[in-house]
């Protein structure tokens, strides 16, 4: 389904019953994001928002693609593996052998189609362009602050496009843009992006580079932008196939290289020079729920803004999951499923993406296995393959289990894992906003081989035992004062898992308690410790599990223990670090960030004006839950 515009995705919300409408003024600095919170985080990410009195002259549209019903609206479709399924019968189609000048002919209405999603470049002005700043200015839009430490405000849905100087192929991505002046934002391209090799052209041209980027429009449009395609493979022609129609573009007004959907809200138009001195960008309030530390990025000169009569200011918030983009991901993950099966994993079935994970760090792939070692390959395709090349950490069963049913994948993946066997350990390119590498950028990845085994991939010298089915925690946390919390009841449900909330106070500490751990009769045939921060609550498993992926470099921060058995044979285990690192008990060098929570005086004014703004019963301020684990009012622990 195609939408004319974001007015009337808003018109097909509400009529879906997925949209409230709040009159209440409500101040775009930090209070927003607040109200945003607490209804991202309510069941089935709550509603749509549509702030109508922002003290400027435009709406903001938030939190509109922030569940699973709302992300298959924005994309036109009843499921989201209904577009994975079309794209399957698409590759199997082109690559079907045809053998007759009919099979040949019955191709031609599928390439008709093809030609009818390319996007086209029309003459005149678009509806984009129906009123013109002529003193450009960004404080006139309702740009977002987020979060108490974030550097500044921030455009957060911005869909940012670029050309290559010497091809002319044009790029559409998404990166944050923090407003420092009317007429000046960052722009916060990482080293990986298409967008930032453009740049380095541009900087051995010795030009400046044009930009647009473009807010609202059909939502298929912040969709594409995110999407993890190839470099070759224009967004917009994405766009119009989800939509069913080609993506009409217009020609800027002050960059003319630059073209821009004719439907958006509001286009910003201007230029990065190559030659000019980075502005320091940062802090965020990232979707890791860190706050991803301040940097060098190149500036954005804004030289032009147009928008529609009746624009619409979208955006977002990210944070402590679950948030809008953990839904936006979910798409990814059901869209992206056909390609990598029909080109680089055949023997992928399913694929999930949990909401801990926050995206990159946690991914787990399901295979049909025939062979010993196939997960091993599977590893090594899945992690060069374009965005995977982040994944920090990746899980590989078998279709012996149904992946979505958590419980089930996690009883499946111990029973068949050893860990001193089973979990492979490598390094790579990360996500630069991951905070736990020593090296921004540059980091540990691991490998969990949960699939059956082949009588090839056993290891004779490791005897298997049953995992204890309780604890003694009370006894363990008076023999190791150090440890705060410990979570076993996994061990209950034959998970051999257990949580370990530590308080650290010398170096090397994680280490020698799982050696001395993994000594104890007690824990014997437990296959994996996990080490938290004692400020964590580890029953509170899913936001254990996130600080805990957050903070782990693989590589870094795993020790495998062999533990000697009476039979001349061992035990296997694996403890893994997952507390905060610093330079004096970890010898760490970076900067480590705080965790994202709001304001106290923002809580309470969202507190206050909650019942005038027709959001139902009241909700706490998910904040509230992270207080007593931030470091202090700093936004990083200083080394």
């Amino acid at each position: 389904m195609a939408y004319k515009n974001l007015r009337h995705f808003i018109e097909t919300l509400e009529q879906a019953g997925e949209l409230v409408r709040i009159k209440t003024y409500v101040d775009p600095k930090l209070e927003i994001a607040e109200i945003t919170d607490r209804i991202s985080k309510s069941p089935d990410g709550g509603k749509a928002l549509l702030f109508e009195n922002t003290g400027t002259d435009f709406p903001v549209l938030i939190n509109s693609m922030g569940s699973y019903r709302r992300m298959c609206l924005a994309l036109g479709v009843r499921e989201l593996d209904d577009i994975a399924g079309e794209i399957e019968a698409l590759f199997k189609m082109l690559s079907k052998p045809k053998e007759s000048i009919l099979d040949k002919l019955s191709m031609l209405p599928k390439l008709g189609q093809f030609a009818s999603w390319m996007p086209k470049v029309t003459g005149g002005k678009g509806a984009c362009q129906e009123v013109v700043m002529t003193n450009p200015d960004l404080t006139k839009l309702p740009v977002l602050t987020c979060w108490p430490k974030d550097g500044g405000p921030f455009i957060t849905l911005p869909v940012i496009h670029t050309k290559d100087p010497l091809t002319g192929t044009r790029n559409v991505g998404m990166y944050r843009m923090q407003v420092f002046e009317k007429d000046m934002t960052g722009m916060h391209w990482h080293k990986h992006k298409v967008s930032a090799k453009h740049f380095s052209e541009y900087k051995k041209l010795n030009k400046k580079m044009p930009v647009a980027v473009v807010l609202g429009g059909d939502p298929v449009y912040t969709y594409s932008a995110t999407a993890p395609l190839p470099e070759n493979v224009d967004e917009y022609m994405l766009a119009g196939f989800l939509r069913k129609k080609k993506v009409e573009l217009v020609k800027c007004i002050t960059q003319p290289e630059i073209e821009v959907p004719a439907d958006a809200d509001f286009v910003i138009e201007g230029y990065v020079d190559p030659v000019e001195d980075l502005i320091w960008e940062g802090p965020f309030g990232d979707h890791t729920g860190y706050y991803s530390l301040a940097d060098w990025y190149p500036r954005f000169h804004v030289t032009a803004i147009t928008h529609r009569k009746d624009a619409v200011y979208p955006s977002t918030i990210v944070g402590i999951p679950p948030q809008e983009d953990a839904w936006i991901g979910k798409a990814t993950e059901r869209i992206f499923l056909a390609p990598i099966k029909m080109t680089l994993v055949p023997e992928i079935v399913d694929m999930e993406m949990p909401v801990e994970g926050v995206f990159h760090n946690l991914v787990i792939s399901q295979i049909r296995k025939d062979y010993p070692g196939q997960a091993q390959k599977v590893m090594n395709a899945m992690w060069g393959a374009g965005q995977m090349m982040f994944n920090k950490i990746l899980v590989v069963t078998d279709d012996g289990v149904k992946i979505n049913n958590y419980l089930q994948l996690a009883q499946y993946v111990f029973k068949n894992l050893n860990p001193a066997t089973d979990i492979y350990l490598s390094q790579g390119p990360m996500d630069v906003l991951d905070h736990s590498c020593s090296k921004m950028g540059f980091g540990g990845k691991m490998c969990i081989d949960g699939t059956r085994k082949y009588e090839e991939e056993l290891d004779t010298v490791f005897q298997s035992v049953p995992s204890p089915a309780t604890l003694d925690t009370a006894a363990i946390m008076q023999q190791f004062p150090e440890i705060k919390g410990i979570n076993a009841r996994l061990l209950q449900q034959d998970i051999s898992c257990i949580l370990v909330a530590v308080e650290k106070n010398r170096p090397f500490h994680i280490r020698e308690l799982n050696e001395q751990l993994y000594t104890l009769p007690a824990v014997a045939g437990v296959k994996m410790i996990l080490y938290v921060e004692h400020t964590v609550d580890v029953n509170d498993l899913a936001s254990a599990l996130w600080r805990f992926c957050n903070n782990l470099d693989p590589k870094r921060d795993s020790f495998v223990v062999r533990q000697p058995t009476s039979e001349g044979k061992y035990l296997g285990g694996i403890g893994m670090d997952g507390t905060l690192k610093n330079k004096v008990l970890d010898n760490f060098e970076r900067d480590w960030p705080n965790i994202i929570v709001a304001a106290d005086d923002t809580i309470k004014k969202v507190d206050e004006k909650w019942s005038a703004l027709g959001l139902g019963e009241f909700l706490p301020s998910p904040s509230l839950k992270y207080k007593h684990q931030i470091y202090g009012e700093e936004a990083v622990v200083q080394q």
